[in-house]
This record gives structure tokens, sequence and C-alpha cells, in this order.
């Protein structure tokens, strides 16, 4: 049985924006799905259709067997769902979310209180149990919103960019949290802005662009698909004006057939399928052209890679602003 069956999905706002053109899933129970886009792509506009949370223009969906237009309630008794904004009562203190969590979800009273500690341990947040969530920090928030989606054990767990914004121990904590439940047989469904971390924990992933999905795959699948292998190179000059010229060395030096040549922060990205056996070529075409190279490295596809190619486009991995201050 699939956990998720989403075929031909479309949602198409009151103002008449297509946020979901056709989003076709069928993700078996006990996978871990991995669902890839840039921002504005449809990511969580899909999650909040598979939840409950918005219905369908058209297509049909089935969370653990049920319809999520015409059985609305079971989909959500059957699922736990992490959104991307914060849910936690600033209120109470991280203990009273997590139990008022468990109330609301059902679960047993005799199994409560150690399910409460077990959680709170997990997202570290045992030592402030008892003090007030609005005085958290927005990654402490962040942890104890986990905490919260997690209560009643449910066979399926929506995360929207779960550890967005944690520390790199939390987030390896959260991780290691989430394969457990996975191994235990929760489907997990989760969308992400770390590459890594798709690449880690997803036994399968979907990229949605404008609103459809575009390539779906293993990772490793997904990695042989764009061929060959990146050859790096960095440059001691890396102005605009210097990359660009580099850039077209690259391309025009007939030292590649199919090379596909980016320019990055601070030189050149080129993937082709004989990247190992030219690779010098290209290094001896750049220094007869005057270019100073600092480095030079060739190394397998990374998800990076993938959805670059796919999409066009990079996928933001948090590091800005945003991430810098739920960081804590």
């Amino acid at each position: 049985m699939n956990a998720i069956d989403a075929q031909h999905v479309q949602l198409t706002y009151a103002d008449g924006t297509e946020a979901v053109t056709d989003v076709s899933l069928e993700i078996p129970e006990g996978e871990f799905f991995g669902f890839l886009g840039a921002n504005g792509a449809g990511k969580t506009t899909t999650i909040k259709v598979l939840v409950t949370l918005l219905e369908p223009t058209a297509g049909s969906v089935t969370v653990n067997g049920h319809d999520v237009e015409t059985e609305p309630r079971a989909v959500r008794e059957s699922i736990g769902y992490m959104a991307q904004e914060t849910s936690i009562d600033g209120e109470l203190t991280a203990r009273e979310n997590v139990r008022f969590a468990c109330e609301a979800y059902g679960v047993s009273a005799d199994g409560r209180s150690e399910r409460i500690e077990e959680l709170l341990d997990l997202v570290d947040l045992a030592d402030v149990a008892d003090k007030q969530a609005k005085d958290f920090s927005g990654g402490m928030k962040k942890r104890l919103d986990v905490a919260t989606a997690l209560v009643h054990e449910p066979p399926i767990v929506f995360l929207d960019e779960p550890t967005t914004g944690l520390d790199p121990k939390a987030r390896n904590r959260l991780w290691e949290y989430f394969e457990r439940i996975n191994e235990r047989g929760t489907t997990v469904f989760l969308t992400t802005q770390y590459l890594e971390e798709a690449d880690q924990l997803c036994d399968r992933l979907s990229v949605i662009r404008g609103g459809e999905i575009v390539a779906s795959g293993s990772p490793d699948e997904l990695k042989r698909r764009i061929g060959g292998a990146v050859l790096d190179v960095e440059f001691a000059d890396a102005d605009d004006e210097t990359l660009e010229r580099a850039r077209e060395v690259a391309a025009d030096a007939g030292v590649f057939e199919d090379a596909d040549v980016e320019v990055t922060d601070d030189g050149l990205s080129v993937r082709s399928a004989s990247a190992r056996r030219h690779g010098t070529d290209l290094l001896v075409a750049l220094n007869d052209a005057g270019f100073s190279v600092t480095g030079f490295n060739v190394r397998d596809p990374t998800l990076d890679d993938v959805f670059l190619a796919i999409t066009g486009e990079g996928l933001d991995e948090g590091e800005d602003a945003a991430e810098a201050e739920v960081a804590e």
C-alpha cells in the first residue's frame, strides 16, 4: 500500500496564481522521501494539500488510504506535520507545549510523562523544560516544534524544512532521530534547503519546478542522470570580467565535446562525461590564455549539481540572516 498517492494534483489560488500545475506522487509505506525545489516552486503548497490545509483544484490524493477531501479528519489523525512556521505557545513552558500536543493527539496518559521527557531530551531542551517558550531563541523554538509534531508517533510525518536555522550539532541529532523512526517503519516526507540532508537521508527524491515534477529517483540515480564528473577551477583573480572570459575559454577550447560550464563565486564548474580524461587539457588552455589557476579538482556530481542541471538555478541552503537569527 502507498502511504501517499497523489495523481495529477493542481492548485490555483483565488487570484489566479497556479501554484501547483501537475504533481503526481506514489510514496510507499516506510519510504524516506525528499521533495526539493527552489522558493516558489510549489513545495509548501503541495504539502498543504497532502495534510488537508488546502483543497486541490483538480486531481486526487489519498494519505494512509484516506481521501484528503472526503476524509480530512482521518488524514489529520494519522499524520504528523511540522510547518516552516513554528506553532508553539509562547506562554507555555517547553514541557507544557509537549504535554498539550500529547493531549491533543490522544497519547496514552500511562506513557505520556516518559514520552515528554524523551522528546525534550531529543531536541536538547531538557535543561529549560520549565521555562516559557516566549523567552526561547528562534532555534530553540524550532526544536520544540519538532518535538510537538512527533508526540503521537504517527505512521507518516511531514517535515517542511525542519532543520533550517539549527546549528550542525542539533541538525545531526534530528537527522539521527528521523532515520531511527524511519527504520521503525514511519514514512517521512521531507522538504529541505540542505541538499546534504536529502542526500544522506532520502531513499528517493522528486524535484518540483514551476508547480510540476521535473525529475524523480534515488539520489544516486539523479547524480548518474547528469553524467560524468564535475571539474572545479578556482582563479586568483575572480572578478566578473575575468570569470566570464574564463568561461568563454573553457567553452570554446574544444577540450570537451559535451561540457556544461557554469561560473561560480571564485571560478568555474565544468560538468562533462570526459572531465576526468581531459581536465588537465583545460588547465593547459586556461594557463595559455593567461589565467592564474589556484585550485583544480575533479569530483563526482553532488545533489547541488543535479539541482542546478535540472532547474537551471541553485537552491538556497539557508546561509543567510534568517539562519543566523535562529541558530542558537
